[in-house]
């Protein structure tokens, strides 16, 4: 896996959004008789993010999204408190982040607070985003 990850560059990785890495589940979490999440209720906390962005960007017909943000929107739109501040300049010397890749965590945790409805980006929101950078990590997946 580290051998075909080593093959595509860091400026293609930086125009993808979420890196995750799905790990095996096990037989405990599989068993288990805990429900999980109903579709139908996933369904509607995405279209309430969504109507979140078209009122949003509605002076802009050519913007539906968060992810269409140009780098002077997300300045606008995706304010960080001084607490994100740190969390983020952390995450940028630690990763070796781009000034792409600042974007679109900027970009994914204002996309996380809305389907959180909350009106601003919290600390967790950009935490969570930076996590989605797993492929920016050092090693990954070795």
């Amino acid at each position: 896996m580290q051998k075909y990850l080593s093959k595509i560059s860091g400026p293609l990785l930086d125009r993808i959004d979420l890196h995750v890495e799905v790990t095996p589940v096990n037989f405990t979490e599989l068993s288990s008789s805990r429900e999980a999440e109903k579709s139908s209720f996933i369904r509607e906390r995405v279209m309430k993010a969504r109507a979140v962005q078209d009122k949003r960007f509605e002076t802009n017909e050519a913007l539906h999204f968060n992810a269409q943000m140009s780098p002077n929107m997300v300045r606008q739109i995706c304010e960080i408190d001084e607490t994100g501040q740190v969390l983020i300049k952390r995450a940028m010397e630690k990763l070796g982040l781009s000034a792409r890749a600042y974007d679109r965590i900027l970009k994914v945790a204002r996309t996380i607070a809305d389907l959180a409805e909350s009106e601003n980006i919290e600390s967790e929101h950009l935490a969570e985003a930076i996590h989605y950078r797993s492929l920016d990590r050092e090693n990954w997946a070795g």
